[in-house]
């Protein structure tokens, strides 16, 4: 028996590396002894990356233990400790995890007879717990809720950090610290030690976790609900999707020849570094442009959202219409989306597809502070909801259409909902466009395309605690205009605005918490009480969709979902059965919040997940070179329009 130790609160915490036929029965007395007690046993992996799903991946180590001891099991060294593992983990009727999701799908995957669906109702995530206590990473002013920073406010804030602990050793064999956990020595005490630390620090971690939760008062249904929600999204995972590799590979060169492209243009505006400050800055001042933003070091600030204002084009790479586009921000922007598309999906699924070419995106079912989903490897999430070009990689089985069913503007209606704004309420109750009647009230009713898309920004402006200042820099108004346009927001909806001042101070007085309706415990920054109803509304929105994805799971749906993303689900099915199934799915999200009711919008589409937006690019078909080259994208689109 190999022994190692772990420090925690002043004593060496055995860990047990088990080499030889009596090492190994006495792990299996641990085990079953753990199992007869009906003790819980916490229960971690040491990989060789992230990323699951690709060829090449492979479990190292699988390590169990108590808050007394732990067990490495060196599973990478063959078949028979990685049936020791599975016995193990079948055995044990209660289980601990640290994000529960990985370590569950890397064993369905890659450990003999262990299925999710068995390891997934025996198992407490502390991240779950740890979120619900306080949500706020550590760099926001939170405990954080990685095991490291958990374990540092809760267990013991001496002890080591089991990953960054590593770094130095990955360094010495010429590796950094995300290539060393796949080359690092299987035997190196270090690795050892730290493989049963986290097991170790997970069972301590998790009753103070528990006792934390019960003293906040946090709403106790949370726990079996936020479980279930990211059980289902672990077989969504599981699933993946499938990507046409040779789509995805021409995306990937054409987006360089893009990058490549747009970066040159920017050369004629005297650029020759798209990514130095001081050189575009210099440009666009040289240019007759007036920029106020500044960075923290009081240089001229050119990030994305001043690019974006001085292009012309909103979030969404939408036209605003307020000014005449700035080319050299144009190209500086467009060559930038397009390296990054070019990295984060294009080189991301070819890099993550697994051998049957399907990509595994992770889905942080509880990620951000107020609760709502994360997408990432590749981050899907972060594409601008009107572009299909990524998403044309992305294929329905075989036999298969895609299908997308989205809410019908959840947020609006969230925000009606926890005001009790009257007049909102009466307009979407008729079924009116929130948008269109506040640009009536604002300009009157003959207001402009241009002016109603003014309005949607006041509206999610004033929601998400943005001042005149901010809608203006955002819409091009003058800082006057923008002003009107918020008052005229305000007299249009008088009880929400009534709503978001009382809600402020509530937070306030209640040292800047507040509960969600379904019990969420929301903690904001001093200086931040103003950003208190988008907090509400935005959580209040996830559990809303993470609610609806429990109801498609309770009608056995989920085997035709590929994503859940924002407030849209993506799925495929059958040709046959695709309106069925789209029209099932809606039905399943659709409900209700204080009588506003919270419908969906089912669409199905074609063979790709693009096709469900070339909907609204068809118009760029005729005479354009980029179709003749892809004539399966080119007939979707013409589907699309028929």
């Amino acid at each position: 028996m190999i022994e190692h130790s772990f420090p925690v609160l002043g004593q060496q915490i055995p860990v047990y590396v088990p080499t030889t036929v009596d090492d190994f029965r006495a792990f299996q007395r641990y085990i079953t002894g753990r199992a007869n007690a009906g003790e819980r046993v916490a229960f971690d992996t040491e990989t060789t990356g992230l990323d699951t799903f690709s060829p090449g991946f492979r479990i190292r180590t699988a390590q169990f233990g108590t808050p007394d001891q732990a067990w490495v099991l060196q599973v990478e060294k063959g078949e028979d400790l990685q049936r020791l593992a599975s016995w193990a983990l079948r055995t044990l009727p209660e289980l601990s995890m640290q994000n529960r999701n990985f370590d569950s799908l890397a064993c369905d995957r890659h450990l003999p007879d262990i299925m999710l669906e068995a390891l997934a109702p025996k198992t407490l995530d502390t991240y779950i717990l740890s979120h619900l206590s306080d949500p706020r990473r550590r760099d926001q002013g939170g405990v954080g809720n990685g095991l490291k920073d958990a374990s540092a406010h809760y267990v013991d804030p001496s002890a080591p950090d089991t990953a960054a602990g590593l770094y130095d050793e990955f360094h010495e064999i010429g590796h950094t610290k995300d290539t060393g956990w796949r080359h690092i020595d299987i035997n190196n005490p270090l690795y050892l030690s730290y493989a049963g630390g986290d097991v170790i620090l997970t069972s301590r971690l998790l009753p103070k976790l528990q006792a934390r939760v019960k003293e906040l008062g946090i709403n106790p249904s949370l726990i079996p609900f936020e479980h279930a929600v990211g059980f289902v999204c672990a077989l969504i995972e599981r699933r993946g999707m499938r990507i046409d590799r040779g789509y995805t590979t021409q995306l990937s060169a054409e987006l360089a020849d893009e990058s490549a492209r747009w970066a040159e243009e920017a050369k004629k505006y005297g650029v020759e570094n798209i990514n130095s400050t001081r050189q575009v800055s210099a440009a666009l001042l040289g240019m007759g442009e007036e920029i106020k933003e500044r960075t923290a070091g009081g240089a001229v600030q050119v990030d994305g959202n001043v690019l974006k204002r001085l292009a012309d084009v909103d979030k969404q790479w939408d036209p605003i219409g307020s000014r005449t586009p700035n080319p050299l921000a144009m190209a500086i922007l467009r060559s930038k989306r397009a390296s990054k598309w070019r990295t984060s999906y294009a080189e991301a699924m070819l890099r993550t597809a697994d051998e049957n070419d399907r990509v595994h995106p992770k889905i942080g079912a509880l990620a951000a502070r107020t609760a709502r989903m994360s997408i990432s490897d590749p981050p899907f999430q972060q594409l601008p909801s009107g572009k299909w070009e990524v998403r044309h990689a992305i294929r329905a089985d075989d036999g298969c259409r895609m299908i997308s069913v989205d809410y019908s503007s959840v947020e609006p209606r969230v925000m009606a909902a926890l005001s009790g704004d009257e007049r909102m309420t009466a307009a979407i109750l008729r079924g009116d466009d929130l948008h269109n009647l506040t640009a009536a009230s604002v300009y009157g009713p003959g207001f402009t395309p241009g002016q109603r898309k003014v309005a949607k920004v006041v509206q999610l402006g004033v929601a998400y605690g943005g001042g005149a200042a901010t809608i203006a820099a955002q819409t091009g108004l003058s800082l006057s205009a923008a002003q009107d346009a918020v008052k005229g927001y305000k007299r249009t909806y008088p009880r929400l605005a009534r709503y978001i001042r009382s809600l402020q101070a509530q937070v306030i007085r209640d040292g800047y918490t507040l509960r969600t309706p379904s019990g969420r415990r929301l903690v904001f920054d001093r200086d931040a009480a103003y950003a208190s109803f988008n907090g509400e509304i935005q959580s209040t929105a996830r559990d809303i969709f993470a609610q609806g994805l429990l109801e498609i799971h309770e009608r056995g749906l989920t085997p035709h979902v590929l994503l859940p993303v924002h407030d849209e689900i993506v799925a495929d099915a059958t040709d046959s059965q695709a309106h069925e199934v789209a029209r099932e799915i809606g039905e399943a999200m659709t409900m209700s919040l204080r009588g506003i009711p919270l419908g969906t919008d089912p669409d199905v589409g074609g063979h790709s997940w693009g096709s469900l937006y070339m909907k609204e690019a068809t118009t760029m078909i005729a005479n354009d070179s980029w179709y003749a080259a892809h004539p399966d994208a080119a007939e979707a689109a013409e589907k699309a329009r028929a």
